[in-house]
């Protein structure tokens, strides 16, 4: 009899036996697989929307549960960006949905797709780079978001990338350059940042500690388009303004 050549498996599973086989011994230790490899196809099938995992170089990690303040200000950022490019009809925004890029998928807190490359939107990932990624930084993800990710993010081209740390209540905007490397914009004096990707938006960087209402938010940003859309709403809605609200 001879001997099998070294490193190769001496049986092969198909494809769906593989991943009920990893979705088993999941089930059975309540976490995902840890040193097992899969690869994204397999991780995908593996994985479903109440897992919060990411898939790094064949490997599954499983982030720590976000605090309240993470959840906030991610909230905050997804309303008042979605409700400005769904105005302007500039693309998609997404929370916490999977983003694959060269060798890792990610799930970024919040991502902007632009109209343009609409066609990376599959039903349950984003095939290739966003336009603009966000960030929110917890205490055991300091290394990923500041090096594994900034990195992944830079090479594969993602244009724009916010980081938000809500424990020292610092934002930093990093933009690519014509070298494809990032480079970090402050806030101006006033406290505002401009997107260079979403035109015409901004934020007030006292806004992702104090989260006002997205509608007051949005009013600052837009003025008066914001508010004949809401009026338009509003009388789609059979609803009319009181002569107070006037």
């Amino acid at each position: 009899m001879s001997a099998l050549p070294e490193h190769e498996p001496s049986w092969k599973l198909p494809h769906d036996v593989k991943t009920q086989l990893l979705q088993a011994i999941a089930d059975m230790l309540d976490r995902a697989p840890a040193g097992l490899r899969m690869s994204f196809d397999e991780f995908m099938h593996w994985t479903n929307e109440d897992t919060h995992a990411e898939w790094v170089d064949g490997k599954v990690l499983m982030p720590s549960p976000v605090s309240l303040d993470h959840q906030r200000i991610a909230d905050f950022l997804a309303r008042i960006m979605d409700a400005f490019v769904t105005m302007r009809q500039l693309g998609l925004v997404v929370t916490t949905f999977m983003m694959k890029i060269t060798r890792a998928g990610r799930e970024p807190d919040v991502l902007f797709v632009a109209e343009a490359h609409r066609n990376r939107v599959k039903p349950t990932f984003v095939d290739g780079p966003a336009d603009l990624v966000v960030e929110i930084i917890s205490p055991e993800s300091v290394g990923r978001d500041r090096g594994e990710k900034f990195f992944e993010y830079e090479q594969a081209g993602i244009p724009e990338y916010w980081l938000i740390d809500p424990r020292t209540r610092r934002a930093e905007f990093y933009r690519l350059d014509d070298q494809g490397k990032y480079h970090l914009f402050e806030a101006d004096a006033q406290g505002i940042y401009r997107s260079l990707i979403l035109r015409d938006f901004w934020i007030n960087v006292s806004w992702l500690w104090q989260t006002p209402a997205p509608e007051v938010a949005l009013l600052e940003i837009c003025g008066q388009e914001y508010a004949d859309m809401l009026l338009r709403r509003m009388r789609q809605q059979g609803l009319t303004m009181t002569e107070d609200d006037k």
